[in-house]
């Protein structure tokens, strides 16, 4: 009796699963992943300012950008934490303009697709772009590395001084620090 039902429970979640995907509105542009595509405008207080996205230079301002997100609006992950944004002065006396974008990536910052980005190119705005991915994401913290230090920090006494061994195999005189660590 129990087998009969197995294939019959299988079908309905089946069918519950793919009922609840729901299709793109209408006349929206789809995208690679399952994403839709949004227009951004891009806007300087100079026109002409090159604008370059990720690395990769897409155009003189002022432009429409798409750029391909989630259906709720929000930055897609395709391989990146974030997406950014930069604007190149167009004369001296300006200053380069940055935007960071999070995109989600392994459970980090998201945020939501802009429908305006405005740079103004004549105010200094200090932005750190990040190089790498978050280091909060990277470890969480465990009780190992203390019963490591326990363990390989033994002291030593030879005929000539006293130092500790570190995990290496190397010896560090007196200081106690352990060499390698």
């Amino acid at each position: 009796m129990k087998m009969n039902l197995f294939p019959v429970a299988g079908a309905g979640v089946v069918l519950l699963v793919a009922g609840c995907v729901s299709p793109p509105p209408p006349g929206v542009e789809r995208g690679p992943h399952g994403t839709i595509g949004y227009d951004v405008l891009v806007e300087a207080s100079d026109p002409g300012a090159k604008i370059e996205v990720n690395g990769n230079l897409v155009g003189n301002t002022p432009l429409h950008l798409k750029i391909f997100g989630n259906r709720n609006g929000t930055f897609h992950d395709f391989g990146s934490y974030y997406y950014i944004l930069r604007a190149y002065p167009v004369t001296t006396n300006q200053f380069q303009q940055i935007r960071v974008f999070g995109t989600g990536r392994d459970y980090t910052r998201q945020d939501l697709i802009p429908q305006h980005i405005y740079f103004d190119m004549n105010q200094y705005v200090p932005v750190r772009v990040p190089a790498d991915p978050p280091r909060y994401y990277y470890y969480a913290p465990t009780i190992m590395p203390r019963i490591r230090t326990l363990i390989i920090h033994i002291p030593i006494i030879t005929g000539r001084s006293s130092g500790f061994i570190s995990g290496r195999g190397t010896m560090a005189g007196g200081s106690g620090l352990g060499g390698g660590f």
